[in-house]
């Protein structure tokens, strides 16, 4: 008889064997938490999606149900399966109000410029092959878009780019951050590119922060693209309170030639006499 009951029991308890459906839960999980499917995405309907996995569709189903129980998935009245759009909510919309302020400008910008470096230095650390093809595929699209002068798809490609930095840094929390707040990112990026094109007067140092930045990336120069980050938004930073300095400035004097629309007359009336 063992002097160790604890320990003989501890070495024949059998195995839980690991189930199909917490599998493809945890996978369809990890996914969620590496950005790689986004709130509000649709995926495959089952059949296509237990071929994709190759998995059998009621182990997908109990593995999909298992992650619209904890609020992961969500589900519509046809069955299709959804991302749920609250994953991130919390923080997204006191957030969206706030930056709809024009005065809230500075403030995003200062957080970018904080968040960019951050960025830049994980992505030159840290990008992978495919992180880096990527890069050098949203940056050369950037460069098409500013030859051809068109100012839409130049803010388009500069938000890409700027994304594709984020997804290269490979840093969970950050992406989540950038991500939750995409919507603000993205309108914040695009708006202040064609603000920046249209204003300063040599166009041409946007491309070449935008290279300095991508270049420091694909040679793992951490420092330098750090550096090449803040130095971007920097520029960035000042000319936005320029063109706001201006704006505010238009209004103004906009008001003040209003004002005739206002007041009746600038004649005093005449008075009568012997009063």
């Amino acid at each position: 008889m063992s002097n160790y009951p604890d320990e003989t029991r501890r070495f024949t308890l059998p195995i839980k064997p690991i189930r199909l459906a917490d599998t493809i839960a945890e996978h369809i999980q990890q996914l969620i938490l590496e950005g790689v499917l986004q709130p509000g995405e649709r995926l495959l309907a089952e059949r296509e999606l237990s071929a994709k996995l190759n998995v059998s569709r009621p182990s997908l189903r109990e593995g999909l149900d298992r992650l619209i129980a904890e609020g992961l998935l969500t589900t519509n009245a046809q069955g299709a399966t959804y991302v749920s759009e609250n994953i991130g909510k919390s923080l997204r919309d006191p957030l969206i109000a706030l930056m709809d302020n024009p005065d809230a400008r500075t403030d995003l910008m200062e957080l970018r410029a904080v968040v960019e470096a951050a960025a830049a230095g994980y992505a030159a650390e840290r990008a992978s092959d495919v992180n880096r093809s990527m890069l050098e595929e949203r940056f050369n699209a950037m460069v098409k878009a500013h030859n051809e002068d068109d100012i839409d798809e130049i803010g388009r490609t500069d938000a890409d780019f700027h994304f594709a930095i984020y997804e290269s840094s490979h840093n969970i929390m950050m992406l989540h951050f950038m991500n939750s707040l995409e919507g603000v990112l993205r309108s914040s990026v695009y708006s202040n590119r064609q603000n920046l094109y249209k204003h300063r007067a040599d166009r041409g140092s946007q491309i070449d922060e935008h290279r300095a930045i991508f270049e420091a990336i694909m040679d793992r120069d951490v420092a330098a693209a750090q550096s090449a980050a803040r130095e971007h938004m920097k520029t960035a930073l000042e000319t936005q309170r320029a063109i706001y300095e201006a704006e505010k400035r238009l209004e103004a004097s906009i008001r003040r030639l209003s004002r005739t629309d206002l007041v009746a007359s600038r004649k005093r009336p005449k008075q009568i006499a012997g009063r």
